[in-house]
């Protein structure tokens, strides 16, 4: 296997647009979330239920949004595009690099159309989770920090390793 050239500095500009415009949504999520979904635990909102289903739901989706959806899949890919970007810049995928790093265009269409529809699925779900009162929307909230939080992660993790010049996994899905 024949070692990647280093990236020029204008190629690193470009990379850290990319993966900084994923990281800054992220965080921004982890920003408004985390308050809510600590809410019932600091206000002392819950019984042994809703105990159950915040740790069942936290670890659930610790596996599930944060293992198979960000580790296994888009984190991968994201840092395979935002090199492949790095590498050849064209102007339009420079200006949208978050949006590109992401699969929302020019992406095979399989990729692209599930891109699309997470983030349809992701909006049609916080309409409907801003509706729960609490201890519920803790609840759930609970386990999107969780899962945001690994994902946040793993983005970050692939970048270094793709910098660095490391093999990347194949995402689970393409």
């Amino acid at each position: 296997m024949e070692p990647t050239k280093p990236l020029s500095w204008t190629g690193l500009l470009v990379a850290l647009w990319g993966v900084g415009g994923i990281l800054a949504l992220l965080v921004h999520a982890l920003f408004r979330l985390t308050p809510l979904a600590i809410e019932p635990v600091v206000n002392d909102m819950m019984n042994a239920w809703h105990w159950t289903c915040y740790v069942v739901w936290a670890v659930m989706n610790a596996y599930m949004e944060g293992y198979r959806g960000f580790q296994k899949s888009f984190s991968p890919m994201v840092a395979t595009r935002v090199m492949s970007l790095a590498r050849d810049p064209q102007p339009l995928r420079v200006i949208l690099a978050p949006f590109y790093c992401m699969a929302l265009f020019s992406a095979p269409r399989k990729r692209m159309c599930l891109s699309w529809f997470i983030i349809a699925m992701v909006v049609c779900l916080i309409i409907i989770i801003r509706q729960l009162s609490q201890p519920w929307r803790g609840i759930v909230d609970v386990g999107v920090v969780i899962g945001l939080t690994w994902g946040a992660s793993s983005v970050l993790y692939y970048f270094i390793q793709a910098l660095r010049g490391k093999p990347l996994p194949t995402p689970r899905r393409s």
